[in-house]
């Protein structure tokens, strides 16, 4: 299959670049419109009780308090031209078409609304509306009334607040990370290619898959909820892969050239080889991506959308489109040389060699200290914790950030953190009473409002509140103290959930929110991880014929992303290396975690396959264990080093930002990319394979005889 393929791209190069061309400006045209069609948002699983609360919350009142204004006096709120003054801007956000549900201290005089020092108040309400839609009136909300107004200094927070400014800082901190990251890719590239022609290649390869994933994002952003993010992935993973996969196919086209092959020749062999290396490779990240197709959060999904997407396109133009330019340039890929530059580029690096030959003499005194600083750096992970994005993701001076700090250390209770149950049918307001009064008794409860009344320790202490009734639909709002984050939060609404109330009633709020989304994600972990683990095994089992390799990769695998997993958490949530990065040690992030993994999981497959390949075709024609190691990984370090760096680069600029939970993908990412290319890659994988001796390409007979009929072999047709 894959010779007829480089014999088409071989024999019809200027038709295919010709229809390449085509396509790619076709693909340009509809991937334009995917930028309006994508959403931000999407970390709740829409299936769940509290987001049912939500939607109920929103079409029989007037929704949750997602927008807080935090007005500092500097003095006494109270004070005739401080009320003065905070009445008028009441009155003002009262009259915002956007806005419903608009509660002030200056027209309540609510205890819970005014500073424990006196000082602030603050007005809520509710916007309307999906995700961006509540964005963009955030954003013009804040250019009104942020800022000083009438001797009160304003901030705006709460959810809404915190979306508009996570997405701001995101986009000019990408906006900065691309322009470090470029400048030193296209540098690195030139030096790994060694001359400009070469370079060039992969920026084309990746403009055809980055455009053509837009494409695929825009019909699917018709059709479903595409998440905004999945843009930054796209960018990053056609990039990185289109290099990847350049640097191997051209790599190995230059090496035909230099044992003599024609042009032509050249291309169809360099297909045949790296063609198959390539297949594996893609197939083998698509695979750990697709695990994200299980989780129903659509943040999650869109990442699989976009992964496969470019994974695919990334292929077909490596496999297709690039052997066509190579064709049609024949021996001018070499043009452009840097001038220190003679002769052909080296496609060997002795170094790798020489280091696996010392792995494989020594394995075990090489190896031992290499996994147990792998395990020592995986040890933080015996005491993470899980959360979810807030305020605290941002920089201290954000406005939402300022509003959340506000909101933790000034005042008593935070009414937007509320826990909010919504009955699903008519229940009569007298029974309301007994449930309020039950609720208010419960742990870290400060009150419980409803429509029988305000509830404190089981007594009544406040009238009746008619807006928490509609059409007999009953809402409570259960105020705590308790940081939404907190274990004692969780326990909260376990409680409230577990309490006997007179009717069925769906429990929302933040940590409501976050626990759904924790348990969305956590139970269906087991089978995105064993989908991947047997989609892996499967695949490295066709392209090597052993049932050991893939065993030994999936080991391996995971003690390398352990030790990285722990390495966020030492420094994500333990704080190491805050004050140089800048940000607020939080629990991680359960879905960028999710991601993380499975991204980090696929590409040092990506790489698992690259180093593997050279070594499997060196003991395909006979060489012994050692030689077949050491040839094999001489002539695929370099490649793999070289791609590792530069797409490492490009993750590690993330880092250069102000919201820590993309920093904590950049870095982490990045970091797992050089662990699996140098100390996975260069010293444990020649180790193992020692140790394996002559049972590492072992299988059962059975399996023996059906690898030699559906594996897809390097051998070209005789």
């Amino acid at each position: 299959m894959l010779h007829r393929l480089g014999t088409f791209a071989a024999h019809r190069a200027r038709p295919i670049l010709l229809t390449t061309v085509l396509l790619l400006i076709a693909a340009g045209v509809v991937g334009f419109g995917a930028f309006g069609k994508l959403a931000g948002g999407g970390f709740e699983d829409p299936g769940s009780d509290s987001a049912r609360a939500a939607t109920a919350l929103a079409d029989k009142f007037d929704g949750q308090a997602d927008l807080v204004f935090v007005a500092d006096a500097g003095r006494n709120v109270d004070e005739a031209g401080v009320a003065l003054a905070g009445a008028d801007l009441t009155r003002r956000i009262a009259a915002e078409p956007d806005l419903s549900g608009v509660t002030s201290y200056w027209t309540t005089k609510a205890p819970p609304l005014r500073s424990e020092d006196g000082t602030k108040a603050l007005v809520l309400a509710s916007i309307d509306g999906d995700f961006d839609s509540r964005t963009d009136v955030a954003d013009r909300l804040i250019g009104t009334y942020g800022g000083e107004y009438d001797g009160l200094t304003v901030n705006l927070g709460g959810e809404v607040g915190v979306n508009h400014d996570v997405n701001a800082q995101v986009g000019r901190d990408l906006a900065i990370a691309e322009a470090i990251a470029v400048p030193i890719i296209l540098a690195l590239l030139v030096l790994a290619f060694g001359s400009l022609v070469a370079a060039l290649l992969p920026l084309a390869i990746g403009t055809i898959a980055i455009f053509g994933t837009f494409a695929e994002l825009s019909v699917l952003g018709s059709t479903t909820d595409v998440s905004i993010y999945a843009i930054n992935l796209t960018t990053a993973l056609g990039l990185g892969l289109s290099i990847d996969y350049a640097l191997l196919m051209v790599s190995r086209y230059r090496e035909e050239l230099g044992n003599g092959a024609d042009v032509r020749a050249a291309v169809v062999r360099a297909v045949e080889t790296a063609g198959r290396t390539i297949v594996f490779s893609a197939l083998t990240v698509a695979v750990a991506l697709a695990a994200l197709l299980l989780f129903p959060l659509f943040f999650l999904r869109s990442f699989a959308y976009a992964g496969i997407g470019v994974i695919v396109i990334a292929m077909v133009g490596a496999l297709v489109v690039l052997p066509a330019m190579l064709a049609v340039l024949g021996q001018r890929v070499n043009a452009g040389r840097l001038p220190w530059a003679k002769g052909a580029p080296k496609t060997v690096a002795p170094f790798w060699g020489r280091l696996a030959g010392l792995a494989m003499r020594r394995p075990g005194l090489v190896a031992l200290p290499v996994v147990a600083g792998l395990l020592l750096l995986a040890t933080p992970l015996l005491h993470v914790e899980f959360g979810t994005p807030d305020d605290r993701v941002l920089p201290t001076t954000a406005t939402s950030r300022v509003t959340g700090d506000a909101l933790r250390n000034d005042f008593g209770s935070d009414d937007t953190n509320a826990v909010n149950l919504i009955s699903t049918g008519a229940v009569d307001t007298t029974a309301i009473g007994a449930y309020a009064g039950k609720l208010s008794q419960l742990p870290d409860v400060v009150r419980v409002e409803s429509a029988a009344g305000t509830y404190l320790g089981g007594r009544q202490e406040g009238p009746a509140n008619p807006r928490l009734v509609a059409d007999g639909i009953q809402r409570l709002s259960v105020v705590t103290e308790a940081d939404s984050r907190s274990t004692a939060a969780r326990d909260l609404v376990d409680s409230v959930r577990a309490l006997p109330g007179p009717g069925e009633f769906l429990v929302g709020g933040t940590t409501a929110e976050f626990m759904d989304s924790q348990h969305a994600i956590g139970s269906r972990l087991p089978l995105a991880g064993g989908l991947i683990a047997l989609t892996t095994f499967l695949l490295l089992f066709l392209f090597t014929g052993s049932v050991l390799q893939p065993l030994r990769a999936l080991l391996l695998n995971v003690i390398g992303l352990s030790a990285t997993l722990g390495a966020m958490v030492l420094i994500f949530q333990d704080g190491h290396l805050s004050g140089r990065l800048g940000f607020t040690p939080l629990p991680l992030d359960t879905s960028m975690l999710v991601l993380l993994f499975c991204i980090a999981f696929g590409l040092s497959m990506d790489y698992e396959v690259f180093v593997l390949s050279r070594i499997k075709e060196q003991h395909d024609e006979g060489a012994s264990l050692t030689d077949s190691v050491t040839t094999g990984l001489a002539r695929s370090g370099r490649i793999v080093s070289m791609a590792a760096v530069i797409l490492s680069v490009s993750f590690f600029a993330f880092g250069t930002g102000s919201v820590s939970f993309i920093q904590l993908f950049g870095i982490g990412t990045g970091l797992a990319i050089l662990i699996d290319a140098t100390l996975i890659r260069g010293i444990l994988v020649p180790a193992a394979l020692r140790l394996l001796g002559r049972f590492a390409w072992w299988s059962p007979p059975p399996l023996r005889a059906l690898h030699h009929r559906i594996g897809l072999t390097e051998s070209s047709p005789t």
